[in-house]
């Protein structure tokens, strides 16, 4: 299943490579989404449980985004060494990705688990939530080594043209998630721990299986000598781009901390109305990174094959593709939202209907925008043009985390909403701005 990707039509290569990798954020989203009409539908705790796992959303995200950075790191490396068809370094660059990975994550569950309390106190989580938004982070961290390491292996097989695999463990993982959830929650009444201990099962089961998968997929592709277990030289190119890109996914959870702070002073209903809606918006996003995710892959390949053109064709598929999701996306959470918003909650407050309708009609109609930045992210990230790539990305995030505090004072929760869709505008034009500059160029791999 592993494709090269620097032959064959480039827009058509990328449609193939990136409609697996649609399909697996599609599962993914559709089990987020399932987890929290679950939790808000079938505990004891009813709307209180929902904003209980919104509230800690923010959290979890911190140490999601270290564990996408490394993905997003070692993927750009091993694709250029696939790319150029150096073998015996990338499978040195695959399990040295994986060994500090696995320190890492070790790292992050420790200071995780004692800070625990620490950070929810932080971002002002209400009383009334707080016992049960403290149990689901504390049982999500302690599955964190599981979560950290399957993100990276699936990155791994992303870099190698193998979209494929990591949709059928992500089919596997989400159904199985989704039928714990209602054991867990519906049957057994473990209300928000119920949700945590599903997703720790599943994911630690994905990740051994998808680790397995891979050695067998490495063991069957060629070298010329032994590869090296571990090397520092190695692990110094991978976090060439796993620092920015770690910084940038840091930023952007650091930034939803923030906000997440600002809207927890307005309620346990708003926190509610919030979390459904932000998940719906998550899902259009994250489809958006995805093809993001892909356009890197497929830059990384071609320019360890020195082959410009078909990047600029490649981006130009990749902003095609971009459209057609953006569209559909914005009609159904515009005209639709409330529709949306009533899967979340058995009986929804007015207050937190109200914020979730909201939310999705001032947001939705900037998708298209956010669409052709990230792909075209996508690209600076994947030639390695690191600073391009954080600039445009800090600039977006500071503008929302900043106008959101500003733009509350008048307009209260209205005003939050607002701040994205500046964000978004300023950012894409930067993405637009180096990519004509043609910074990526220059780039090149690194030896």
């Amino acid at each position: 299943m592993i494709k090269d990707l620097t032959k064959g039509e480039p827009g058509k290569i990328l449609w193939q490579f990136t409609l697996p990798m649609f399909v697996s954020v599609a599962f993914q989203q559709f089990y987020n989404i399932a987890d929290s009409m679950i939790v808000g539908n079938f505990s004891s705790h009813g709307e209180n449980a929902l904003a209980a796992v919104g509230a800690s959303y923010p959290i979890t995200m911190i140490f999601m985004a270290i564990a996408m950075g490394c993905n997003v790191g070692c993927a750009v490396i091993i694709s250029q060494l696939f790319g150029a068809k150096r073998y015996q370094e990338m499978k040195t660059a695959v399990s040295t990705t994986l060994i500090a990975s696995f320190v890492l994550s070790l790292f992050l569950t420790v200071i995780g688990l004692i800070f625990c309390r620490s950070m929810m106190y932080a971002i002002r989580t209400p009383e009334n939530i707080f016992a049960d938004a403290d149990i689901y982070l504390r049982i999500y961290i302690g599955g964190f080594v599981f979560l950290f390491l399957y993100n990276v292996v699936t990155g791994i097989f992303t870099s190698l043209g193998d979209s494929k695999t990591p949709l059928y463990f992500l089919i596997a993982s989400s159904l199985s998630n989704i039928a714990l959830d209602w054991v867990f929650v519906a049957v057994c009444h473990w209300d928000v721990a119920g949700v945590a201990w599903a997703t720790f099962i599943c994911q630690g089961a994905a990740c051994l299986l998808a680790m397995f998968t891979l050695r067998k997929r490495l063991e069957a592709i060629e070298s010329d000598g032994t590869p090296e277990l571990f090397s520092f030289p190695m692990l110094k190119r991978i976090t060439w781009i796993a620092i920015p890109s770690v910084l940038q996914q840091s930023f952007i959870s650091v930034g939803n901390i923030f906000i997440q702070s600002l809207i927890n002073g307005y309620g346990s209903s708003v926190i509610a109305g919030y979390s459904a809606a932000i998940k719906i918006n998550t899902f259009a996003i994250n489809c958006f990174s995805t093809l993001g995710n892909a356009v890197s892959s497929f830059t990384a390949q071609n320019i360890g094959a020195g082959e410009e053109d078909r990047i600029r064709k490649g981006l130009r598929a990749g902003l095609r593709i971009g459209i057609m999701l953006a569209v559909p996306f914005f009609l159904v959470c515009f005209f639709k939202g409330d529709f949306l918003i009533h899967l979340f909650m058995k009986e929804e407050s007015k207050d937190a209907l109200h914020t979730g309708i909201e939310f999705l009609k001032i947001v939705s109609p900037f998708y298209l925008v956010v669409s052709l930045k990230l792909a075209t992210d996508g690209l600076l990230r994947g030639s390695g043009a690191m600073k391009s790539f954080m600039t445009s990305t800090f600039t977006d995030l500071i503008l929302r985390v900043v106008l959101g505090y500003i733009l509350a004072v008048p307009f209260e929760t209205t005003g939050i909403w607002m701040s994205w869709p500046v964000g978004w505008v300023i950012g894409t034009m930067l993405s637009l701005l180096f990519y004509a500059k043609g910074v990526w160029k220059t780039k090149g791999m690194r030896s």
